[in-house]
């Protein structure tokens, strides 16, 4: 464990500047938060309200992990606290299905299914996500034919995974109690 300043290893260091950067981003202008947070959109367009979410609301995503993702100040500070933990690939497969979905063009979304199984689901992918072989055969039938429910188990899958490990623990993280204050 990461003890006292003067003896710090360099791991330590790293993960502590890591947390700090992730912080940050927090604290940086709606619009830079919102570019980084959504890297499979389309969208050239800002959001046109602020993403800083008042004391009450920050107190609300308590209630559920849906609420927390429906709200994008919220959906970073869950997604900095998962990237401080090494385990953002859940939370990137969630972003990348919502965008998926919200595509029309049948061209788009088929690129788009290719690259997020090549990303998330495929074996050896560079962010695979841990769902059982049923759920993976399913999503690869469905690969077949894209449509909007292409992801549609796998994501639900994964939304209870974050749901049961990583939302309980972003609940007592450092960063979600700073948010409070």
């Amino acid at each position: 464990m990461c003890k006292g300043l003067a003896a710090l290893p360099a791991t330590c260091l790293e993960r502590a500047k890591g947390i700090k950067t992730k912080l940050g981003i927090l604290l940086q202008k709606p619009e830079i938060i919102s570019d980084y947070i959504i890297p499979y959109s389309d969208k050239a367009e800002k959001p046109a309200k602020p993403l800083r979410s008042s004391q009450a609301e920050v107190l609300q995503w308590r209630e559920s992990l849906e609420k927390l993702l429906m709200n994008s100040y919220g959906l970073a500070a869950f997604k900095a606290f998962l990237q401080s933990e090494h385990s953002e690939e859940n939370i990137e497969f969630w972003m990348a299905c919502e965008d998926y979905k919200a595509t029309k063009s049948p061209i788009k979304m088929a690129l788009k299914a290719k690259k997020i199984f090549e990303d998330f689901i495929e074996k050896d992918a560079p962010q695979e996500i841990n769902v059982d072989h049923y759920t993976k055969e399913v999503t690869i039938k469905n690969l077949a034919e894209p449509s909007t429910s292409t992801f549609e188990l796998a994501q639900k899958k994964v939304l209870s995974l974050m749901e049961k490990d990583s939302f309980s623990r972003f609940l007592k993280s450092e960063i979600y109690l700073e948010l409070i204050k």
